[in-house]
């Protein structure tokens, strides 16, 4: 089964851990002094947010996949796509 991941840069962790954990109603499933994570099942997606490096913002988008073969496929699908892939 694939989740969607998304990673953003953020100035206040405990704001922004409090803003996601009630627009998620959840609490992360990870939290560090400069990191946190949800693993959302509805709608699947891998949200992690940090005060690690750049500025506020998107870091980085990606796929998270159980199984090999379904990290070949979206690769592929991606590759058809002419999108950049970074393994």
């Amino acid at each position: 089964m694939k989740r969607f991941h998304v990673h953003a840069h953020v100035d206040d962790l405990k704001a922004s851990v409090a803003f996601y954990s009630k627009l998620f109603a959840a609490e992360p499933t990870r939290l560090e002094s400069d990191y946190a994570k949800w693993m959302i099942e509805d709608p699947r997606i891998n949200f992690a947010i940090s005060t690690r490096g750049g500025k506020p913002g998107v870091d980085h988008l990606g796929f998270q996949t159980d199984s090999d073969e379904e990290l070949v496929e979206l690769k592929e699908r991606a590759q058809a796509a002419d999108m950049a892939v970074l393994d």
